[in-house]
């Protein structure tokens, strides 16, 4: 059995600790921050300061990989989580029956709940592991290595005491001070893939009233203008948020900030206006987030690991902007990945590294690709120009088998090319637009005039 530090308690640092405690492993959890997700939920989750955090009180898609890797490693937190009040929303619910079942069509569920109900669910059961020793508030200040062709890493240094560890996982997130460490203890540096985007997120978050309808009906979750996205995220215990989506260099973002102008704007996008709609009890200030890009950080280059005894998961190795929600799935899958296999990468992580790269880097290159084509159109505020494309978006909401492959995708099952290029998926496509010949790519929000008109001059 190996004796494990991972450092950092957020989701992929807890994933990490509680899959490795259950299969006997003795691990040693380091969280900087002295606080942790407990028993109240709106507390925690609208009053809880976390800077290191921004991402923690936006709006989540916690996709089928979530749900996959909780049911298989521990079926007790998906439980509580449900318990908590996550709920499953299943892509096929949009039609008023689920299509005849095909392999893998159970998995295309997501669940519908803010980051502090899973974080509740997975500290819980990480505090009841004997096999787990959770330093809380204590900061890790640096590592012990030892010499070599690579170096080792040995353990981790909090304040005055070493901590002695056969693997230390880095799961920092996304500021982590572990490549900084390395290069000065004179290892080969990490190689960084980093791309900033050009995108901001706004959200609010608000309540549906106990009296009320509980939703709006069959209403799609986004609507899109030119130069900016809207989208809703129904959430646990009746909570919901509205978020907006625009260039960081769209003039009109700060004014956002202010609830009123923010609620103005949203309501001018049929998706979240359905929902707004309902009179739902605000629960929030605006909360906004910028700054962001995607990076891959390898602790591997052409001659190998730059080190032993040390491996990197969650944000720490894959940070993505949050268009797609990939963050909990695949800093989940890389927990299930250590897990299974850690006395073999403690000793040599080549074979990690390599699944890593095969497994998770693809989506970090999609994201890549998505958000420069976003970036671009939004700062420039041009229309949809590919009538096929914008057809196979439009006819997912239509017809089963597009919305499968679209699901498929979406919950990181199967890469876009393959999903989306079978001659079934190309035949039904073919189909709808035949049946709207009138069809052309086209966006259900505001012009920019009626967005401008809303902002106080």
């Amino acid at each position: 059995m190996a004796r494990v530090a991972v450092i950092g308690g957020g989701i992929s640092g807890l994933g990490t600790a509680l899959m490795l405690g259950r299969r006997g492993h003795t691990v040693m959890l380091f969280e900087q921050d002295a606080r942790q997700a407990g028993e109240d939920l709106n507390r925690d989750f609208f009053h809880w300061d976390r800077p290191r955090s921004p991402q923690a009180v936006q709006p989540h898609s916690l996709l089928a990989p979530v749900r996959t890797v909780l049911r298989t490693e521990t079926p007790d937190v998906y439980a509580d989580l449900l318990a908590r009040g996550a709920r499953e929303y299943h892509e096929f619910d949009w039609f008023d029956e689920h299509p005849p079942h095909r392999a893998g069509d159970e998995d295309l569920v997501t669940l519908r709940s803010r980051r502090i109900v899973l974080e509740a669910s997975l500290t819980a059961a990480v505090r009841r592991e004997r096999t787990i020793d959770v330093r809380q508030g204590c900061r890790v200040r640096g590592l012990t290595m030892r010499e070599g062709r690579p170096a080792r890493v040995t353990g981790v240094r909090v304040g005055a005491e070493t901590h002695r560890a056969d693997l230390v996982v880095d799961a920092s997130g996304r500021r982590s001070p572990v490549p900084a460490w390395l290069t000065a203890a004179g290892c080969r540096p990490p190689v960084v893939d980093s791309h900033r985007t050009g995108i901001a997120y706004l959200c609010r978050w608000y309540r549906l009233r106990a009296e009320g309808p509980q939703g709006p009906g069959r209403v799609r979750t986004g609507s899109a203008a030119p130069f900016a996205l809207a989208g809703v995220f129904p959430s646990d215990n009746d909570t919901f948020a509205v978020s907006l989506v625009l260039s960081t260099g769209d003039p009109t973002r700060g004014a956002l900030i202010d609830p009123a102008v923010f609620e103005a704007v949203a309501r001018r996008f049929p998706a979240t206006a359905a929902w707004l709609g309902l009179a739902p009890e605000p629960q929030s200030a605006v909360l906004p987030m910028a700054g962001l890009d995607n990076r891959w950080t390898a602790l591997t280059d052409d001659d190998g690991p730059i080190v032993t005894g040390l491996v990197n998961a969650g944000d720490s190795l894959i940070h993505t902007n949050p268009t797609f929600g990939h963050g909990v799935a695949l800093g989940l899958r890389a927990a299930q990945r250590l897990a299974t296999d850690v006395d073999r990468i403690a000793a040599d992580p080549v074979d990690y590294h390599t699944w890593a790269a095969q497994t998770l880097r693809p989506w970090f290159d999609a994201q890549v690709t998505a958000d420069r084509a976003d970036g671009q159109r939004l700062a420039e505020g041009s229309p949809p120009s590919d009538r096929r494309a914008a057809a196979l978006a439009a006819c997912a909401f239509d017809d089963p088998v597009v919305m499968r492959a679209r699901a498929q995708v979406r919950h990181l099952l199967r890469p876009a090319h393959d999903a989306y290029g079978t001659d079934e998926v190309d035949r039904h496509v073919t189909a709808w637009l035949a049946a709207h010949p009138d069809f052309s790519p086209k966006h259900d929000g505001p012009t920019r005039d009626q967005w401008d008109a809303l902002i106080p001059g």
